[in-house]
């Protein structure tokens, strides 16, 4: 399939902007791009991506046809529904089924599109979720309550203050200080049992599973920068939710 070298680099760009930032690692990004562009009759298509950004270099079959750009990742979400709707645009463009023009309107479509579940659904989900966490450590039903309560309140305030405060660790601090204190008021008035439970179940939604997770692979991938950058920045959101939940139990 012929298609203008910029055409390409917008495609290409989107699909990896998408990936990487609904929680994509950062191989994944890179194998797509790559693989979009040579469904598009590219000569040598080069990338090297950070969980903040991504360069792109396309050269055409022509000498002098090349050209370089970069995106800069402000903001970074879990929505793997994402993820999945650009492995599949990029495997129909491999399978020559997709124009360059249908491709990157595809694409458009999916980084516009809300997610999957609505405020409301996510937020019973993580109430739900804390509880049989604090449960399956071995809480009693007492303390899945308190963290059923906890947990939603919690999720809730993540979600609002995170519109406020546009840095994350700042929010994730604020957000496990309030966990801290609803915890520590149901263990005060007998509606919970175990002040550990309670805490550990309900801060559960706000731990860094995915990026430990896209962290380890990227360093067996190869890729080391991103591997620290991803380890780093899990890093320092177990260290916000410890310090906002130390800060409650020292006092209280």
């Amino acid at each position: 399939m012929k298609a203008d070298i910029s055409e390409i680099i917008e495609v290409c760009l989107l699909a990896g902007k998408i990936i990487l930032s609904n929680g994509g690692e950062t191989y994944r990004v890179e194998d797509t791009m790559i693989r979009i562009a040579q469904s598009y009759s590219v000569k040598e298509v080069y990338s090297f991506v950070t969980p903040t950004g991504i360069f792109l270099t396309v050269q055409g079959e022509n000498k002098g046809q090349e050209q370089t750009k970069f995106i800069r990742i402000f903001e970074r979400s879990i929505d793997l529904n994402k993820v999945v709707l650009v492995n599949d645009i990029s495997r129909r463009i491999c399978n020559g089924s997709l124009t360059i023009d249908e491709a990157y309107e595809k694409l458009l479509e999916i980084e516009n599109q809300k997610h999957l579940y609505p405020k409301w659904i996510q937020i019973i989900a993580a109430a739900i979720a804390t509880g049989f966490f604090a449960l399956m450590f071995g809480g009693d039903w007492k303390d899945y309550l308190s963290a059923f309560i906890t947990g939603g309140i919690g999720f809730v305030v993540f979600i609002y203050i995170h519109r406020l405060v546009r840095v994350k660790f700042f929010t994730e601090i604020i957000t496990s200080t309030i966990i801290g204190l609803i915890s520590v008021f149901f263990l005060k008035i007998g509606l919970g049992n175990h002040l550990e439970k309670i805490v550990v179940g309900s801060i559960m939604p706000m731990v860094p599973g995915v990026q430990i997770t896209n962290a380890v692979r990227d360093l067996m991938a190869g890729d080391l920068v991103s591997g620290v950058a991803r380890g780093s920045e899990a890093l320092i959101t177990a260290l916000a939710i410890g310090t906002g939940i130390a800060v409650v139990i020292s006092f209280l």
